[in-house]
């Protein structure tokens, strides 16, 4: 396997988005190793970070179509996959695509739709396929969901239920610059905006080479024991009242297989779960007590005190 083909895109789709995103290199190789293993991203964090800007220079990297939806609690379901009309002029019922047939699909603020809207995303999100009035339409691929919300507002928002969560490939967080980032971003916001000049550096083929390219990569058994321990961890532990999936030790697999692969290696090693559990496995699960609605920082920190107890397999010499 040429994993060099992953690697030279991802450099690629870095090397743009840093024209735009200052000082976030490491949130930005987590969205593409999401986009390479068909995941979608949810993107926690308060206003004026960098959520949206981050989005939309994933989407002008790539030429592929582009799409937003601004989340409010009158959006309806039809609102997000489309909806059959009656044609007075033809008589016949015609029907009007949504939002979700696009490529790239910005779901802003996601959290203050309501359950029956939110729930209509499940479908699309995991089967790439929307079902209206009985009949069932593929949607094009690539597909990825980028969505946002604010974790500090509760006022006027919906809380996403947990099947929906576990939709999301992984949970990042934007956080506030450092200083010289800060300064970086003063000076190259000053006199222009850099996304409108931002070019395609690649185009949705090249991501579906990638995404079918990636499970490639070798994931021995000494690792995959090491992700079925930090899995049946989160089972055990003390602190979790519900902890991850089979659907959470497979998207830690394709992760860690993902982001060896943006390394150059076709192999996967310990260091590359470890680099991809907090992000992948923190939003899975449900802490117990008061932990529960303690946020995104609380249960990346039990990921990663975890990851400190569990046994790192070394090579056999």
């Amino acid at each position: 396997m040429d994993v060099s083909t992953i690697k030279s895109l991802a450099d690629r789709i870095i090397r743009n988005m840093n024209k735009v995103i200052v000082g976030k290199e490491d949130v930005i190789r987590k969205v593409i190793v999401a986009l390479i293993c068909s995941g979608h991203v949810l993107i926690e964090d308060v206003p004026g970070t960098g959520k949206t800007m981050l989005a939309k220079s994933v989407a002008r990297s790539i030429q592929a179509t582009f799409k937003r939806i601004q989340f409010t609690p009158d959006l309806l379901p039809s609102d997000l996959t489309g909806i059959n009309y009656y044609n007075q002029k033809t008589g016949d019922f015609v029907f009007r695509e949504g939002p979700v047939f696009t490529n790239i699909l910005l779901a802003d603020e996601i959290n203050r739709a309501t359950p029956r809207t939110q729930s209509s995303l499940l479908e699309c999100m995991a089967e790439r396929q929307v079902t209206i009035d009985g009949t069932t339409m593929k949607l094009a691929l690539p597909f990825f969901v980028i969505a946002t919300q604010n974790p500090v507002e509760t006022q006027g928002t919906f809380p996403l239920p947990e099947a929906q969560m576990d939709r999301f490939f992984m949970r990042l967080r934007m956080g506030y610059p450092n200083a010289d980032e800060e300064a970086g971003i003063l000076s190259r916001f000053q006199t222009e905006d850099p996304l409108e000049n931002l070019e395609e550096v690649c185009t949705g083929e090249d991501i579906i080479v990638a995404q079918n390219l990636f499970r490639q990569v070798h994931v021995s058994e000494d690792v995959k024991n090491y992700i079925v321990r930090i899995i049946f961890g989160t089972r055990q532990h003390d602190r979790i009242l519900l902890g991850v999936s089979p659907r959470g030790s497979l998207a830690l697999m394709n992760g860690a297989q993902a982001f060896a692969a943006m390394q150059g290696r076709d192999y996967v090693t310990p260091d590359d779960v470890k680099a991809m559990a907090p992000s992948i496995l923190a939003h899975r699960l449900i802490l117990r007590g008061h932990s529960v609605s303690t946020g995104v920082e609380n249960a990346e920190l039990v990921i990663e005190d975890l990851l400190k107890k569990i046994e790192v397999p070394t090579e056999k010499l």
